[in-house]
């Protein structure tokens, strides 16, 4: 099977060898997305609510670039600096899936991310 890599200036520019996604067939695999603006390059931290939106909307715009939406994704996992954050994180995040389809999902603490973000998040979609 063929992979296809994914790319969209869309969304934050890969900072290491890897790339935003790698689609295989009909399946997507994304690489973990911080909060980056992708037209400044600068990190969206002014809240928690504020990161995790940024951290969404570079989500969808790789999704996009695999002309797939969040309604394709079948497994999300979450990254977290502090268990605390969960609840604001989860509105957020819930906010962009329909409940009644919304994927599976781990959610972990860690004891650091990339550039000591709060948030990162990866995704599995298949179209």
């Amino acid at each position: 099977m063929l992979k296809k890599i994914i790319f969209t200036e869309k969304a934050p520019a890969p900072i290491g060898p890897y790339n935003q996604a790698v689609l295989v067939g009909n399946t997507l695999y994304t690489s973990g997305q911080i909060a980056i603006n992708p037209s400044t390059g600068e990190l969206i931290l002014d809240s928690i609510e504020a990161e995790t939106k940024q951290v969404m909307e570079n989500m969808k715009a790789v999704l996009e670039a695999a002309e797939m939406s969040f309604e394709d994704v079948v497994k999300t996992s979450i990254f977290i600096m502090n268990m605390n954050d969960f609840g604001a994180i989860n509105s957020v995040y819930g906010s962009y899936f329909d409940e009644k389809t919304a994927p599976a999902r781990e959610t972990v603490q860690v004891a650091c991310l990339p550039k000591n973000v709060n948030v990162e998040i990866t995704m599995i979609a298949i179209k």
